[in-house]
């Protein structure tokens, strides 16, 4: 597959209340140097992907309020990239909306989904296992899942239940 249908979709549509008092409704903690790094969550994570895809495919979705703070802080990314959600309906509707939004633009396109708001330490790993995933999802047609063997349940994150046949990548 060549690189050029390769996309990425940014959520951004946190409105501000799981780190209060620091994020707020009006400026929520993706787009706050929560880490002290001199870049924002929102900022870290298009710095991260930017390594593997380019700029012009790089969409950010968000709330139709924080579409100007999106690109003032990303403004590399293309204005007509960053989409305000029409509805707020959560994960799900926003990821079918973006998907939808991308096939129209690429038919042959695979997707990557991220959040704006994640730590991601072994960044180096990170992308050669976003690679790998790019590679076994536009070769079989599947829906791969990156994520970290977690160290306790929390319904706040929602569940994965593995088949007896799975493939793992990594």
């Amino acid at each position: 597959m060549l690189k050029s249908d390769r996309y990425c979709v940014i959520m951004a549509g946190g409105i501000g209340s799981r780190f209060w008092p620091m994020s707020t409704q009006k400026f929520p903690k993706q787009f706050q140097d929560i880490l002290g790094t001199g870049r924002t969550m929102i900022q870290q994570t298009y710095d991260r992907i930017s390594k593997v895809i380019p700029k012009e495919h790089i969409f950010v979705i968000t709330n139709k309020e924080y579409v100007a703070l999106s690109h003032q802080q990303l403004p590399e990314v293309p204005e007509e990239n960053i989409v305000g959600e029409p509805l707020m309906k959560n994960t799900a509707a926003c990821n079918l909306y973006m998907a939808n939004k991308i096939a129209e633009i690429n038919p042959d396109a695979t997707m990557i989904v991220l959040p704006a708001d994640h730590l991601i330490l072994k960044e180096d790993v990170f992308l050669e296992k976003v690679e790998l995933a790019f590679e076994v999802a536009a070769k079989n047609d599947y829906l791969v899942t990156l994520g970290i063997t977690p160290t306790r349940p929390d319904t706040g994150y929602g569940y994965i239940q593995f088949v007896e046949k799975k493939i793992r990548i990594f």
